[in-house]
């Protein structure tokens, strides 16, 4: 993981992404550099590098777990609530 953050950095530095929605607590732990769990970490806008970003369940664990669809849904409404918030401010 850190010999691949390099090329991250730099997709992010092309792209310029105004906000990330990570998926998934081994994404979110390796770029938030935490051990937080994914309970701990969901909810909030937390920031990467300049980048505000989000956490939510990887789709697989929906797979295995349909009961957390909903609150992934409320995750993508909070951060599509954020990114239009963030349109009207500039």
């Amino acid at each position: 993981m850190s010999q691949c953050e390099p090329y991250l950095w730099k997709q992010l530095e092309i792209i310029k992404p105004k906000i990330i929605l990570c998926l998934g607590r081994i994404a979110a732990q390796v770029l938030l550099k935490t051990n937080d769990s994914l309970t701990a970490m969901r909810g909030t806008i937390h920031d990467y590098r300049g980048i505000k970003l989000m956490v939510t369940y990887h789709p697989a664990a929906l797979l295995r777990n349909p009961h957390w669809k909903r609150p992934t849904w409320e995750d993508v409404q909070k951060l599509r609530r954020e990114y239009d918030a963030m349109k009207t401010e500039s």
